[in-house]
């Protein structure tokens, strides 16, 4: 028996389960979709879908979150070339 049934001609959600909205951009933190596209998803058509995945890559960025650590995060750290 074969699964080919279950697949579909039709761009696929880009959720990976880590489903949780970003308090000030409004979009989830997993796959980077608003409340309304993962609402809209089921009745969007092909196109629609396609349109939004091409923007979700430039929607991470919004969502990253900022690195702390390292020697950079140390209080008073200088880097070593901006040392007087």
């Amino acid at each position: 028996m074969s699964d080919n049934v279950w697949i579909r001609d039709e761009p696929q959600s880009p959720c990976i389960k880590i489903c949780q909205i970003h308090p000030q951009e409004r979009i989830c933190i997993g796959c980077y979709r608003t409340q309304m596209e993962i609402g809209l998803w089921k009745r969007m058509s092909a196109e629609e879908r396609r349109e939004v995945l091409a923007e979700l890559p430039g929607r991470a960025s919004r969502v990253a979150p900022r690195r702390r650590g390292g020697r950079a995060a140390r209080k008073g750290f200088v880097p070593p070339d901006r040392k007087e």
